[in-house]
């Protein structure tokens, strides 16, 4: 059987892991298996299965771009979709496209291989790629109203005893994507076990402030990583937050190398759990005290097909877009590093209005039309 993997055009870091999941799975049936990006102009291969994936809902445009340009080359062919947007808005394809056939969560038959990296070669934006990607765990013991992991993956369960089984031997890094590394009963024995593959790990989805020890900090501590990622999602884990610093400082780690997300423009009417922006600056001025990286994550609604459409009642477009500016302006990648002058600026300011406003250039300065903090490097 000839199988057509896509992936719609949509931005992404990171190559698609579930079709590369896929192509292990028909690889092992003897299948032809071809993976492109977009609208392909394909002539010599002629599917009678086509899965295509999906990211976030905001991204949904190229997937039904996808769907009805391979619909129209190949009509007799099976269309599969799965993917985030997929599993959590089945009816937003189904309504335009009823001829295709949606899995909604993971795909429990290609779950446990791992992925084909060799088909990432057939497509230009992935052939040099160089990343272990894999899941050691799906789900998380948390239940975070502003999370889709209960939703998509639900509760805490194992699904890699080995990791060092899904690690290609070429590539240099190792990128888990656990939701809650720390929180899993063999972290220990998983961390010694991605410590002798002698790559850089990479834990990209975070770690759990909460979850820190001491041991857990050490053990990082040993690992080649290039830093640590932790999540600061309100004034609650505020102690968390400076002990997990605190005890990973100990072990080894520069202040610096230590990032926290801090998410804002959230609310939820259910649990009444929101931030302000006045609460998130404190708590931005407050990693910043710590020597820490900040890294601002705007909340986006799990159905939102627009990626900046949701703003919550607590928040307005103006104070979100200020937030973008000066990451784009006073940032750096995004981040917000403890820059002195950047520190500065927001131990000056009393409010998140004062704090995130860019002041006008001088007369006679050039450049862009807004200036704010002098970075220190």
């Amino acid at each position: 059987m000839q199988v057509l993997l896509v992936e719609p055009a949509y931005y992404s870091r990171y190559p698609p892991l579930g079709l590369m999941k896929i192509a292990a799975y028909h690889r092992v049936l003897a299948d032809d298996v071809r993976l492109v990006r977009g609208l392909a102009d394909i002539r010599d291969f002629k599917p009678s299965r086509i899965e295509i994936t999906s990211l976030f809902t905001y991204a949904w445009k190229p997937v039904h771009q996808a769907i009805e340009f391979y619909h129209e080359k190949f009509p007799e062919a099976r269309i599969g979709v799965g993917g985030i947007y997929a599993s959590l808005m089945p009816e937003d394809i189904l309504k335009d496209h009823p001829y295709v056939n949606i899995h909604v969560g993971l795909n429990t038959e290609a779950e446990r291989y791992m992925p084909d990296y060799d088909i990432l070669k057939q497509v230009d934006r992935w052939k040099d790629w160089d990343g272990s990607i894999l899941f050691t765990s799906r789900g998380c013991v948390n239940r975070c109203p502003f999370c889709m992991v209960p939703v998509m993956e639900g509760g805490l369960r194992n699904v890699l005893s080995d990791p060092r089984s899904h690690v290609h031997p070429e590539h240099s890094r190792v990128i888990v994507w656990d939701n809650n590394f720390l929180a899993l009963p063999d972290w220990k024995e998983k961390m010694e076990l991605l410590r002798q593959t002698g790559k850089y790990i990479d834990f990209n989805q975070g770690l759990d402030a909460r979850q820190m020890t001491r041991e857990k900090a050490e053990m990082l501590a040993s690992l080649k990583t290039k830093g640590i990622r932790m999540a600061y999602d309100g004034e609650h884990e505020k102690e968390a937050a400076h002990r997990a610093a605190d005890l990973l400082e100990n072990a080894g780690f520069g202040r610096r190398e230590i990032s926290f997300y801090a998410l804002y423009n959230f609310y939820d009417y259910e649990c009444s759990f929101y931030d302000t922006p006045d609460e998130f600056y404190r708590r931005i001025l407050d990693i910043m005290h710590m020597g820490c990286v900040s890294y601002p994550m705007r909340f986006v609604d799990f159905h939102s097909k627009s990626k900046n459409g949701f703003v919550s009642v607590m928040w307005s477009e103006e104070r979100l877009e200020a937030v973008a500016k000066a990451r784009r302006v006073l940032g750096f990648g995004g981040a917000f590093p403890p820059y002195e002058g950047l520190v500065k600026k927001f131990e000056q300011a009393g409010s998140f209005d004062e704090a995130f406003r860019l002041e006008p250039k001088k007369a006679g300065e050039t450049g862009t039309e807004v200036t704010g903090a002098v970075a220190d490097g």
